[in-house]
């Protein structure tokens, strides 16, 4: 044998050893901690409970394929049954108590802001995973789904184009109705439209005889429908009863709530939506997805965007720790600021966004027929989130921790 062929073998042997070296090291390491807040009871339930399968489905593959950097992952779920202050004292326990290395959860956007100033005390990464009103530029948080650049600057000039200039909205009563309907007036002025009337009801209001009534006397050309939980989506069936027959957009239906699958058609009939995800989805990649997911889940009724977004948080973690070598926030940070923390998602390929730490989506608007079937009236591709951005949040450059709304933009320096 010559000495460079020697020296070869030898040096392979020395890297093979390194290698199991490091392996069995790695394996000797303590699991992922993975912190996980969803209602899988109550008024939310049924949107919890696919992301808690979600993030179930993706723990499973994940310590299946070797885990991230060698660990495995916990998965400790708590259930705040959609309870604010339940929502704090579980997050308290997962962070100081358990020590969970990420935390992931919060369906309303009343439970993520009750969770933000817990995690912003510590160090620990947020993963918020739902779409919602937009506007938190928060170092601690990454968001995976969409927001209203995402949604409503596609839904509203399609509406409003389709079906004319005024609209009444329904909208559930508290921080993502609210400022959800201010997005609304925004873009309805802009488009020289007109808000003919907006009602916020509290959750867990099922009565919507009055609410129809004013619709029927404010002669709206459309409804833009933002109720939330089970009990405020007792008024699709009850304005099909009263024959009320208009057109409607949401932001959060037929992909959230899987309202055309829980109602007896014609409920959900002409209601049209934005969406990065949706079950009816029929690419490859999306196809392989629910194959999975049903094969797992078989009882599921939807795979919702929600558990969808759940899903990928997962993987946008695991990449994270993969690329900056450590699970530490500051360093997964830095990986985002060079604009190349990406997933190959069941949608396409989605990335961070540096300056606000929020996601790019393929955005489709879908529309639900008579008999509830759904079709996809617009394909929009791939939609950046730069409100933010272009407002001036900038989280490479400062550590914000503020909510920003068209009425409420960060102070110029």
């Amino acid at each position: 044998m010559n000495s460079g062929r020697k020296f070869g073998i030898v040096l392979l042997g020395a890297m093979l050893g390194t290698a199991a070296a490091m392996s069995a090291a790695r394996a000797a390491e303590p699991p992922l901690k993975v912190g996980l807040l969803e209602d899988v009871s109550g008024d939310l339930a049924f949107m919890g409970m696919p992301k808690l399968h979600g993030s179930q489905l993706a723990v499973e593959e994940i310590n299946k394929s070797g885990g991230i950097l060698g660990r495995q992952i916990e998965l400790i779920h708590l259930d705040p049954q959609g309870d604010n202050a339940r929502y704090q004292e579980f997050g308290r326990r997962l962070l100081n108590r358990d020590k969970v290395d990420v935390l992931i959860g919060g369906i309303t956007s009343a439970s993520r802001e009750a969770l933000r100033p817990i995690v912003d005390r510590t160090s620990t990464p947020y993963f918020y995973t739902n779409q919602y009103e937009g506007g938190v530029c928060d170092a601690s948080m990454i968001s995976m789904g969409a927001v209203p650049e995402q949604q409503f600057s596609t839904l509203i000039p399609w509406m409003v184009e389709k079906f004319g200039k005024k609209v009444y909205v329904i909208a559930a009563d508290y921080n993502f109705g609210q400022i959800s309907a201010e997005w609304n007036r925004k873009i309805m002025k802009d488009l020289g439209g007109e808000v003919v009337g907006e009602e916020f009801i509290p959750l867990g209001v099922s009565q919507f005889a009055q609410t129809i009534q004013n619709i029927q006397k404010a002669k709206p050309d459309w409804l833009l429908t933002i109720n939330v939980g089970a009990a405020q989506d007792s008024f699709f069936e009850q304005a099909a009863a009263a024959n009320l027959n208009l057109p409607m957009g949401s932001s959060i239906k037929v992909m959230l709530g899987f309202e055309h699958k829980r109602f007896k058609p014609p409920a959900l009939n002409n209601m049209h939506a934005t969406a990065n995800w949706f079950e009816e989805i029929d690419t490859p990649e999306a196809t392989e997805f629910k194959k999975r997911w049903h094969a797992k889940f078989p009882d599921e009724l939807y795979i919702n965007d929600m558990g969808y977004n759940a899903y990928n948080a997962l993987y946008m973690y695991k990449a994270l720790v993969e690329k900056a070598k450590s699970i530490k926030l500051d360093d997964m940070r830095k990986v985002i600021a060079t604009g190349d923390a990406c997933i190959d998602a069941p949608e396409g390929k989605v990335c961070i966004d540096p300056k606000s730490q929020h996601t790019s989506h393929r955005m489709r608007l879908i529309s639900v027929g008579p008999k509830h079937e759904v079709k996809v009236e617009k394909d929009y591709g791939v939609i950046q989130p730069y409100w933010l951005g272009e407002i001036g949040c900038d989280l490479t450059k400062k550590n914000d921790k503020d909510q920003y709304t068209p009425s409420h933009l960060p102070k110029k320096s």
